[in-house]
């Protein structure tokens, strides 16, 4: 599947953009003791949207491509990612992924996406589910993390993907930044395909994929970004889908069970949600863990079956609109 199709080879290019043009994207980027090139998107530099929009390409692995614009939910109006792909198994499962938790030796967890995850084949069995792997010489991984990475972690990553540091390049922000907040967000696609995939449907029947949800205003710490950045998927994203789908009545049972609605935990802010589950995620209804609303058109049929509704005063309350 997509033989030809490299994410890794896709995103060296549009990291070496990145690296051209460091005080447009607010970027900084600098050299590993090992020699691998480490770029600040927001842990010490201010990045911000264009920063952002350019790290959710890298964690698609240049396979879909991302806008920033503005759209309305309810009578809000916000900042909005705009995701879509042609490779949807690919470049949201096989590189956008957070699959990849790396321990630095302080004994904090980085959170590892993008194209490098394909070399690694991390998480192993997403790969051999959607039929894929890559071969490169250089790679790209983002990280969700507070921090730089350590030298420690850059060895573990050349370790498991097979390259030679100098052949690495790590684009770091944490999630309490505009530029963090932008590509945690612009996982929107991502998010509403794992839930099919969850409820049955293969990711390879999945053929063209796009979605939006609105990117959340600044917080005042990690969690309570964390927390706005799931909101803005759960209460505000929309995820569309063109599948390939034999069994239609299958697929609308599927379609139904998708949105975040389906959860017991739906309509709370999330940061309530995570701190009565004792900041324990897998404590947390996975059912809630989709976007608001999810519609798929089976090119099968032509018939396009949707589900869900976007909740503008549970974004208000976890935005905190005085309004």
């Amino acid at each position: 599947m997509h033989e030809t199709l490299s994410v890794n080879r896709l995103a060296w290019k549009l990291a070496k953009k990145l690296l051209k043009k460091q005080a447009f994207y607010g970027v900084h980027a600098s050299t590993s003791s090992a020699g691998a090139t480490v770029v600040d998107a927001g842990v010490n530099v201010a990045g911000g949207f264009q920063a952002g929009k350019m790290l959710t390409e890298l964690c698609m692995g240049g396979a879909g491509k991302a806008q920033i614009g503005f759209k309305a939910y309810g009578d809000l109006t916000f900042p909005s990612i705009t995701v879509s792909t042609d490779y949807p198994a690919v470049a949201a499962l096989g590189s956008q992924f957070a699959g990849w938790r790396i321990k630095e030796p302080d004994g904090s967890i980085a959170i590892g996406s993008g194209p490098a995850r394909a070399l690694a084949l991390k998480p192993k069995d997403v790969y051999e589910e959607i039929g894929y792997r890559d071969s490169s010489d250089k790679t790209v991984l983002t990280l969700e993390s507070n921090c730089l990475p350590s030298d420690a972690l850059i060895e573990k990553v050349t370790v498991a993907c097979g390259i030679k540091a100098e052949n690495l390049i790590v684009v770091a922000a944490p999630t309490a930044s505009v530029a963090g907040l932008t590509q945690v967000t612009g996982r929107v696609v991502e998010v509403g395909i794992h839930k099919l995939r969850t409820l049955g449907l293969s990711p390879k029947a999945i053929r063209y994929a796009c979605g939006y949800a609105p990117i959340p205003p600044l917080g005042r710490d990690f969690e309570v970004a964390m927390a706005r950045t799931n909101d803005a998927i759960l209460y505000g994203g929309t995820v569309y889908c063109t599948v390939d789908c034999e069994d239609e009545a299958a697929l609308q049972r599927i379609v139904e069970q998708a949105p975040s609605i389906c959860s017991k935990d739906y309509g709370k802010p999330f940061l309530q949600i995570f701190r009565e589950a004792d900041r324990d995620f897998y404590k947390i209804d996975h059912n809630l863990f989709a976007p608001a609303v999810l519609v798929v058109n089976n090119a099968k049929t032509g018939n396009t079956l949707r589900a869900g509704k976007i909740n503008a005063e549970a974004l208000k309350e976890s935005f905190s609109v005085n309004a």
